[in-house]
């Protein structure tokens, strides 16, 4: 038997009594007194009534028109002979809470089955699809408090702090999924393949450390009662592994192109003033199809195995040039050298070129005085060198330097340690071919990441936010032992656009410009960090 279904001017009456209500209070003297500011809170209020009216009354014509069925069958294989009209469900949506009427179907000692929750498309719990999306995308900029009062403002709505933390985790959907389904255009065989790796380390609560991180902690012994000395860590913290593959345009440079002199980027900056602005070839090798996983709960191995599944899925042959970029870790560089053998792949590894500048400046603050201006040539006239491939004999030169102007041990140390940094480094050094061939060399993407996923993130979120798995373009991190969830956004880390920002560094030291490295800020379309995974759209 079908139900009563109202016509349209009794299905929607509701909503026009609202309506006519919100038009004579428009009409009023009491609104005519209002100033604009409070005449949009209270259209702001009063609108959002007449939209939750408004969803209710279609909810409400959709239920009156549903059909009785008698091939109802549950996922159980039994039968659902019998049919019930009327049963409601709560369902909260960003206009306010609505109730769902619907057909139950039954069958003795069996769970109800209803045929509209399908139709719709009705979530589990009581919140919508849409509440959902908003709670996951404030979750992702800071912390859930701050997460539950944006929402509030946004929509009226008030959600706790534990059932926004179970929407957002609703959100991390599919993700795998996604990766799988994603197309990203060929990148043809002249083009490389970058696969770039770091870690960050995160404050966690003492139950979610490492059980080597937990235990030393445990024993050890601080130099103050009140508080840490210089260098002393007091294990607090655990590591996030990052991983990041994508295709690289290349753009052959020069060391010059790199880094040059103070005097000669002053030459250069004249000329380019004197000069109409003009939009030119790119100056390094941008990035396409970017892809991006990270783990605070699986290892070094592990993530960089996935990196591996990644760049063997765009290049399953091994045709194209890989090429590795790192920090130094030397556990990262162990894995990698595995992982690629393991795999029968021929890869290259290049240090990131801003952490070895760093290693020239602790050696120039052992020749040269704190902000004396001949430090900076000095450290520009080593980098080119080294980007010419001499890194032997810029190693050489330091020690020669510190042992010929007689320097003491202690005022020698950063010479010393920069030296030992690229003897011990010098196999990875190979920035004249990574140049020549166009290959970028910096980590910008990664370091960008390891700040503007993990960093920023923990930043205004509780300790016991902690582990989060492969994500698409950014992260909101749920609690520990859940999946992590993303959500394909605009700008940052999609497949073909242009990429994550950059790491500002200390710009002061370093001359030149860096390609996609951390003297330049932004390096792309930037936002604050949102959330990842799940197949809604903002």
């Amino acid at each position: 038997m079908q139900g009563y279904a109202p016509g349209r001017d009794e299905a929607f009456g509701e909503s026009r009594k609202c309506f006519g209500e919100l038009e004579d209070w428009l009409a009023s003297e009491e609104a005519a007194g209002l100033q604009h500011g409070e005449l949009e809170e209270q259209l702001d209020v009063r609108g959002r009534e007449l939209l939750r009216r408004l969803f209710q009354d279609r909810l409400d014509l959709t239920a009156a028109r549903e059909e009785r069925r008698h091939d109802v069958t549950g996922a159980d294989g039994v039968p659902r002979t019998r049919a019930e009209r009327g049963r409601t469900r709560p369902l909260v949506t960003r206009f306010g809470q609505v109730r769902v009427s619907r057909i139950a179907y039954r069958a003795p000692g069996r769970v109800n089955v209803h045929l509209l929750d399908r139709a719709l498309n009705l979530p589990e719990e009581k919140h919508s699809h849409g509440l959902r999306k908003l709670a996951a995308v404030e979750a992702a900029r800071g912390s859930h408090q701050a997460a539950g009062d944006a929402v509030a403002r946004a929509t009226g709505v008030r959600i706790g702090k534990r059932q926004l933390e179970e929407l957002a985790g609703r959100a991390a959907a599919h993700v795998e999924a996604f990766y799988l389904q994603r197309v990203i255009a060929p990148a043809p065989d002249s083009w490389p393949l970058i696969l770039t790796f770091d870690g960050k380390g995160i404050v966690m609560l003492p139950g979610s450390l490492r059980p080597a991180t937990a235990k030393a902690a445990a024993v050890a012994e601080g130099k103050l009662a009140a508080r840490l000395s210089p260098g002393e860590k007091n294990g607090r913290k655990r590591m996030a592994e990052l991983a990041c593959v994508y295709d690289a345009v290349p753009v052959p440079r020069t060391p010059q192109d790199i880094i040059s002199s103070p005097a000669e980027n002053r030459r250069k900056k004249k000329a380019q003033a004197a000069k109409p602005k003009q939009k030119g070839k790119p100056r390094e090798p941008q990035a396409r199809g970017k892809w991006l996983a990270a783990s605070v709960t699986d290892g070094i191995p592990a993530v960089i195995a996935a990196a591996f599944d990644e760049a063997e899925r765009r290049d399953p042959q091994h045709g194209r040039e890989w090429a590795v970029l790192i920090d130094g870790n030397n556990t990262q560089i162990e894995a990698v050298t595995a992982e690629a053998a393991r795999r029968g792949v021929t890869l290259t590894i290049v240090i990131d070129f801003i952490h070895v500048l760093e290693y020239l400046w602790k050696a120039a603050w052992s020749f040269f005085d704190k902000g004396e201006p001949a430090a900076e040539e000095w450290v520009a006239d080593q980098a080119r060198k080294i980007l010419h491939g001499n890194s032997a004999q810029v190693a050489a030169g330091i020690r020669r330097r510190a042992t010929t102007y007689g320097y003491s041990p202690a005022e020698r140390a950063g010479a010393d340690e920069a030296a030992r940094y690229l003897d011990n480094k010098k196999d990875y050094l190979g920035y004249a071919t990574a140049l020549r061939k166009g290959w970028p060399i910096a980590t910008g993407i990664i370091e960008g990441a390891c700040r503007h996923i993990v960093k920023d993130r923990m930043v205004f979120s509780s300790r016991d936010h902690a582990a989060f798995c492969p994500l698409r373009c950014q992260t909101v991190l749920v609690r520990y032992g859940s999946a992590a969830y993303r959500h394909p956004r605009a700008g940052v880390f999609r497949g073909g656009e242009p990429g994550l920002p950059g790491v500002p560094g200390r710009a002061s030291r370093r001359p030149g410009v860096l390609d996609r490295g951390r003297r330049r800020v932004r390096q792309g379309p930037c936002r604050r960090p949102v959330l990842v995974r799940s197949s809604l759209r903002p």
